[in-house]
C-alpha cells in the first residue's frame, strides 16, 4: 500500500466517522443553533422547529459524547440545564456556513 493510499483510507475513515455524527438529521442544526451561545433545552427545541423532545436529547446526548456539544447544571433553584458548544464545536460552524454555501451554489438549496 502507497503513502497515498493510506493517506485516503485515513481522510476516508475521518470523513465516515464526521458524517457518522453530522449526517444524522438535526445535528446541524443544533450546532448551528448553539453558534449563538450557550443555550437551555428549551430555547434549543424552539430555535430548532419540528424537532421532538425525545429527539432533541439523544441528539444532544450523541453530540455531548463526540465531545461537540458541553453539558452544565446550575443548581438554581430552580435547576437549569444548558447547552454550549465547545472548542470542536466551535469549530465546526465555519465547515457548516460553507457547506450551506456549497449546497445553495450546487444543489439549489435555499440560502441560509
Amino acid at each position: 500500500m502507497s503513502e497515498a493510499d493510506h493517506d485516503l483510507i485515513r481522510c476516508d475513515a475521518a470523513v465516515t466517522l464526521a458524517f457518522s455524527v453530522l449526517g444524522k438529521r438535526w445535528n446541524g442544526m443544533i450546532v448551528s443553533s448553539l453558534g449563538g451561545g450557550q443555550s437551555t433545552f428549551v430555547a434549543l427545541r424552539r430555535a430548532v422547529t419540528g424537532i421532538s423532545d425525545t429527539v432533541l436529547s439523544d441528539r444532544l446526548g450523541e453530540l455531548t459524547d463526540a465531545g461537540l456539544v458541553e453539558r452544565s447544571v446550575d443548581a438554581g433553584p430552580p435547576v437549569t440545564v444548558s447547552y454550549a458548544l465547545t472548542d470542536g464545536g466551535r469549530g465546526l460552524l465555519p465547515i457548516l456556513d460553507q457547506l450551506g454555501e456549497w449546497a445553495s451554489s450546487t444543489l439549489g438549496a435555499p440560502a441560509r
